[in-house]
């Protein structure tokens, strides 16, 4: 019996007996949106692999402090965001040069990766949303690729809506500023 909410799905984690499997249709429903909005935020494929693996040990790790006050699938992006967000923290911290080159590396990623795909329009604008800083990247990357409406957004990021919508509006006017100019 596969379940059909988060409820059953829940059911399945917290019983001794289908534990393994309830996990592993979490990791299946999930996977791929989690990897999508990682890889939009470190943008390099291995690092967004470990930090969707990260997310999902997590969650393994907190399930028994799910609260149900949001959706899985909330709970498990916000997991997804916090972790990305430590990551690319943490490796700015690393770089021993400035937070420019790690930006740079970024971007040459873009140019050069066989998985990052797409034409030169769609590298244009990764190498703008690269610009952006790190939360309105986030932001606009919530709204524009996953179309979130704002209210979850704001579950997910623990930002009011007023904020997040100016952060939009920021964001939309940097990319468009950047790729006027380019």
């Amino acid at each position: 019996m596969e379940p059909k909410n988060d409820e059953e799905l829940l059911d399945l984690i917290n019983s001794p007996k289908t534990r393994e499997k309830g996990f592993r249709i979490l990791v299946e429903t999930y996977q791929r949106n989690v990897y999508g909005i990682v890889r939009k935020m470190v943008i390099i494929h291995d690092d967004a692999n470990d930090v969707v693996q990260n997310t999902f040990i997590k969650a393994f790790k907190n399930i028994h402090k799910f609260n149900q006050k949001s959706t899985l699938f909330t709970w498990i992006y916000r997991i997804a965001v916090n972790e990305s967000l430590n990551f690319i923290e943490k490796k700015k911290r690393k770089m021993s040069s400035p937070i420019e080159d790690y930006h740079e590396k970024m971007e040459n990623y873009v140019d050069q990766s066989p998985l990052v795909d797409g034409n030169e329009i769609e590298k244009k604008l990764q190498k703008a949303i690269l610009k952006l800083p790190t939360k309105q990247r986030l932001i606009f990357n919530l709204r524009y690729f996953d179309e979130l409406p704002y209210e979850e957004m704001s579950k997910i990021t623990e930002t009011s809506v007023g904020s997040l919508k100016a952060g939009y509006h920021h964001a939309v006017k940097k990319i468009e500023e950047y790729l006027s100019n380019d």
